[in-house]
């Protein structure tokens, strides 16, 4: 039995045994098993559960797809599960009473590999969740990113125990200071501060606090908004309520039951529009903006040639998953998903993915764009590293189609990695196809990246290159960009 501690780590099945899950929720636990996800609940969480699944709120929020696809299993299919030991003995540990299956979401994502657009669409999401319950008299125990994944750019909620049957009259939101702790304060910070969500959720699992972005504003900082609201205030109060906090989280009913509610639904409203004043601006611009564009390594003839070689390559073997390793401005990735491929495509910039997934999400692409870079993946985090897995461990054979286009010279001339590790990690991460650009010393750009230390990269040819490829694939076609130092390859994995 393996064991994870998050949604969003555990619905990354792994096809094979159960395995158990989740050890922060009292109420029940994950496990996968032959590639399904299923989650067993005891006797804490049925009734809400039951309450969420017989709502009217609940069928709309599973039939539009905002909450991972739920079902209760029968009782045949649940003596058929537990049948399995491993499961039978997770099922007792935890005091089961309910088995549900969910919904399978093919790449988990997690809140620090998301570019701010991404956390931002995440947190409308939940707050779209809390509106749209109350009606039913259900609300949210918790309100953090970790509940949340992406559909290729859709957010989608994962954690159905977080939902809960609302007190009448309480018209408490208790998940209100973890949105923005985990929400609000990380979009804040880096809208105002430049910090890029890793730096601020990396290390940080529960977000900001007040006191710290405090810290950091200036004396007229902190009496404008949003600082004054979000930071200053709570900073101000918290320094008095220290001693008596614990009241803070008690539920306090109203004898209206009705009033409750529109204070509720009026303190939602608040929050989504401090977020719509913390959403990332259009237009951001980064150094690699205008990389296309601006590199004059490429003509317009060169872009049509890489274009009809990649579309070459994707209608003939029709991948089903891609990753597109450097995406840049997702050119190359939409291309995929129009062409039918769900595509992860990652890039270390965030102002890149961010525009990625803009486009995606206007066009309903399947694309999944996340701000990671290959040379330095995301690492497994949380408890004992395995809450939530590492980049590597959820892309691994994940996909049967890797595009490295215009990236390897950055990975060997700036990260210095060698050659032959590049080729081993392509090989590793796609099952069937690698579309790769070789780029030449002698490249304008590759020059560039040395600055003046070419004498590193003298041995590396043209041949050189194909044979090191050699190893791991078979060369299916190749094709040279004219009047360049650029070679595009299309290559299958050798099958011994």
């Amino acid at each position: 039995m393996k064991s994870t501690k998050n949604d969003a780590a555990r619905l990354n099945p792994d096809g094979g045994g159960a395995m158990a899950a989740s050890f922060r929720d009292p109420a029940g636990t994950l496990f996968s098993s032959g590639g399904r996800i299923f989650r067993i609940v005891n006797a804490q969480g049925t009734a809400d559960l039951d309450a969420f699944l017989g709502s009217a709120a609940g069928r709309g929020l599973l039939e539009s797809g905002s909450v991972a696809g739920t079902r209760m299993l029968g009782e045949g299919e649940r003596q058929e599960l537990l049948g399995d030991p491993g499961v039978q003995s997770l099922f007792d540990a935890v005091r089961g009473e309910m088995v549900v299956e969910h919904e399978r979401i093919v790449f988990p994502s997690f809140p620090y590999e998301w570019p701010p657009e991404m956390l931002h669409a995440a947190g409308v999401h939940t707050l779209d969740l809390a509106q749209a319950l109350l009606p039913d008299g259900l609300g949210l125990k918790d309100a953090t990113p970790y509940n949340v994944l992406f559909r290729g750019p859709d957010p989608v909620f994962i954690d159905v125990l977080s939902f809960e049957r609302r007190v009448a009259g309480d018209a408490t939101w208790l998940p209100y200071a973890q949105f923005v702790r985990t929400f609000t304060l990380p979009l804040l910070a880096n809208k105002y501060y430049g910090l890029a969500l890793d730096q601020v959720l990396f290390a940080r699992r529960d977000g900001l606090e007040p006191e710290e972005v405090y810290r950091w504003a200036g004396p007229l900082e902190r009496l404008r908004p949003p600082f004054l609201s979000l930071v200053s205030l709570p900073a101000w109060l918290g320094r008095r309520q220290r001693q008596a906090s614990a009241g803070i989280y008690q539920r306090k009913p109203l004898a209206n039951a009705e009033k409750a509610a529109f204070i509720l639904s009026t303190l939602l409203h608040g929050l989504r529009r401090t977020m719509e004043k913390l959403k990332p601006a259009a237009g951001r611009k980064s150094a690699w903006s205008d990389y296309m564009a601006s590199n004059n390594n490429y003509s317009a003839e060169h872009h049509a040639a890489k274009k009809e070689f990649v579309a070459g390559a994707l209608a003939e073997f029709h991948p089903k998953r891609v990753l597109d390793v450097g995406c840049n401005d997702g050119f190359f990735s939409a291309l995929a998903a129009r062409a039918g491929a769900g595509v992860v495509a990652i890039d270390y910039d965030p102002v890149m993915a961010g525009e990625v997934w803009l486009n995606a999400s206007g066009e309903g692409l399947d694309i999944l764009p996340l701000v990671v870079n290959l040379t330095r993946p995301t690492p497994g985090m949380g408890w004992r590293n395995r809450e939530c897995a590492s980049f590597l461990d959820r892309a691994r054979g994940g996909f049967d189609a890797v595009l490295m286009l215009a990236v390897i010279h950055h990975m060997l001339v700036t990260e210095r990695v060698p050659l032959a590790e590049i080729v081993d990690l392509a090989a590793e991460l796609t099952t069937d196809l690698l579309v790769i650009e070789f780029i030449a010393p002698e490249d304008s750009m590759f020059q560039r990246l040395t600055r003046g230390r070419e004498e590193l990269h003298r041995g590396l040819t043209i041949a050189v290159f194909e044979s090191c490829c050699r190893r791991r694939f078979d060369v299916v076609r190749s094709q040279h960009l004219e009047g360049s130092a650029r070679w595009l390859y299309l290559m299958r994995i050798r099958g011994d």
